[in-house]
């Protein structure tokens, strides 16, 4: 995998090293970064590639699903917070067989909000 790809390589080595440094808060941001990273890069993909979004699209998928099914059972907003993120998975599970830059546009601005909401 390193010699195939080494931006991936790189990328994946960085983040782990980041989430190795965080705590549980650092960490539902780095998900959600991630998350919106990988939206982007589908999107910028998509006009180039019949196909080429669906590994970034999974990929965000993925961390979402895992946000939602890892809120704190005693965070005073799980039920929304699993409703949303599991509603973002659903969204961008349904991008993956046939993307709309419009619609992945909508998502990244979703979680971006969170981000910025977060602080």
């Amino acid at each position: 995998m390193l010699s195939r790809n080494p931006a991936t390589a790189y990328r994946r080595v960085a983040l782990e090293a980041r989430i190795e440094a965080s705590g549980s808060a650092d960490l539902t941001r780095i998900c959600l970064e991630e998350a919106a990273a990988a939206v982007a890069q589908a999107k910028l993909v998509l006009p180039r590639s019949s196909t080429g979004y669906r590994e970034p699209l999974t990929r965000a998928q993925t961390i979402m699903v895992w946000l939602a099914q890892s809120v704190a059972p005693e965070h005073p907003l799980r039920a929304s917070l699993k409703a949303f993120y599991g509603g973002l998975a659903s969204q961008i599970g349904a991008q993956i067989q046939h993307a709309d830059a419009h619609t992945l546009e909508a998502i990244r601005n979703d979680i971006n909000e969170v981000l910025e909401a977060a602080g």
